[in-house]
């Protein structure tokens, strides 16, 4: 009945268990949930780290950053991070967390038509357009002046590391590195950790001006304890059963899962037909694709979620399988895996010689994005705009998290439709932003291409200010 005797298998098991390539996965991943544990004490025992609302996943990447250069550096020992690991987390989890976002089902009382939703993505690819407008302009600059060989398409790293987080600095950065930009994977993950102190540093100060001022006041305290939480927080109607024949929770990390192989699938099909049938286009386009997967993956996302929703409107179906409480849950623990991961693969070797352009980003990024946001908040948000501009100016210097951490020191209940305006804006931002991930890898091509693509996002830039502008979405009954 079996292939191998008790004594046999007991033999055999410590030399395939113990070896390293078994259990390298587990190792790293408990060195992030170690470090990550230790950083959420270390925010709530010590004031000033919990006042400067930094996220415990971001202070544990820049823990586990020291830590690995302590070890590599200074006791040379190379083989405790896998690098090549971690950079595989920082690929799947971005997609994985998109997936997750993208599945969960609508609330009732959401306005999918809403002109502030439909406004807020405009806003927030019209930031992407001017940091990358700033960045090109400074790479530029310094490449026709003191620093010759400087990659004049880095600055598109700037939106990618402040408006789309270190998934998309990592990824842009490693293409750029494939066109000749030496250094260029850590330099996105650089500009990217600096959005993070950027968001939670500017934001801090602003709120606090704001309520010296007494400009703002907070619209409602936060429950203590959760006590007025009620079941529809967790479960909606008509759900499947908390624990059936599998667990609610085996189901969600099934669909997240299931759309993501589907993501692979469609992403092969199409790029192997490029190949074949278009190889310039393939060229061009392939890795591209396979670098911004999480768009196909969210597409799929918003596709199954489409069908199972008509499904159980025909009868078809009887339970509604997504839970939202459990979704949000696991797109929170695969981005701070990947936020954990991402800032800890950056080597401060690759930023040698590159510190000037780096400093340079990271300062125009945080002005220019500030008094950008400031001017089209006042026009999109009206009555609470405070709310707006702080939650907005967190998200596009870091991530939507950072913009929720802003936004609920003045809106702890989500009073207004500050909070709504990050998730619908995101989703119509992939619809602004489309041509936008075009534009960065055409940039990388040439100088000559980098001037045409500065040229094209400023045109693109006016357009967008005249759609806030102009724009009034469909009108209520």
């Amino acid at each position: 009945m079996f292939l191998f005797t008790a004594e046999e298998t007991a033999q055999a098991a410590p030399i395939l268990y113990a070896t390293h390539g078994v259990w390298n996965f587990v190792i790293q991943l408990g060195l992030i949930a170690a470090i990550m544990l230790l950083a959420n004490f270390l925010r709530r025992q010590i004031p000033f780290v919990r006042r400067s609302l930094m996220p415990v996943s971001v202070i544990a990447g820049f823990m586990m950053l020291g830590l690995k250069l302590l070890l590599e550096k200074g006791f040379k020992l190379t083989n405790v991070f896998d690098h090549e690991l971690l950079d595989t987390l920082v690929y799947h989890c971005i997609a994985l967390g998109f997936i997750a976002m993208s599945l969960r089902t609508a609330a009732k009382t959401q306005e999918s038509g809403d002109a502030a939703g439909v406004k807020s993505g405009a806003a927030i690819v019209g930031s992407y357009l001017i940091q990358g407008f700033v960045g090109l302009i400074i790479t530029i600059v310094l490449a026709l002046t003191i620093k010759p060989g400087l990659f004049k398409a880095a600055g598109l790293l700037l939106p990618m590391g402040y408006g789309q987080g270190p998934g998309q600095a990592n990824n842009i950065g490693m293409t750029y590195e494939s066109y000749g930009f030496a250094g260029g994977q850590s330099f996105g993950l650089a500009i990217a950790a600096a959005g993070y102190i950027c968001a939670c540093t500017v934001g801090v100060i602003v709120l606090n001006y704001w309520k010296r001022k007494k400009l703002i006041e907070r619209r409602g305290e936060a429950a203590s304890g959760g006590n007025d939480l009620t079941v529809d927080y967790f479960q909606s109607e008509n759900e499947i059963p908390v624990s059936d024949s599998i667990d609610k929770l085996s189901v969600q990390i099934a669909l997240v899962l299931a759309v993501y192989l589907v993501t692979y699938l469609v992403t092969l099909g199409i790029t192997s037909a490029l190949t074949k049938w278009a190889p310039g286009v393939g060229k061009l386009l392939n890795s591209m694709l396979w670098g911004f997967n999480f768009i196909i993956g969210s597409a799929a996302a918003i596709l199954l979620r489409s069908v199972l929703g008509s499904l159980e409107k025909r009868g078809a179906i009887k339970r509604r399988y997504q839970n939202n409480y459990l979704l949000n849950r696991l797109s929170g623990f695969f981005f701070d895996i990947m936020i954990v991961a991402g800032i800890a693969c950056i080597d401060p070797e690759d930023l040698s010689g590159l510190w000037l352009p780096f400093a340079l980003m990271a300062a125009a990024g945080g002005v220019v994005t500030w008094f950008y946001l400031k001017r089209v908040s006042r026009r999109i948000y009206g009555d609470y705009y405070y709310e707006g501009l702080i939650s907005m100016y967190g998200m596009m210097t870091g991530t939507i998290g950072s913009g929720i951490l802003l936004l609920r020191e003045i809106d702890p209940e989500f009073k207004t439709p500050a909070a709504n305006n990050l998730v619908v804006g995101s989703s119509y931002g992939i619809l602004f932003g489309a041509p936008l991930l075009i534009l960065v890898t055409m940039a990388a091509k040439s100088d000559l291409m980098c001037y045409i693509v500065a040229g094209i996002i400023a045109v693109y830039f006016t357009l967008l200010m005249l759609f806030i502008r102009f724009f009034k979405g469909r009108k209520k009954k």
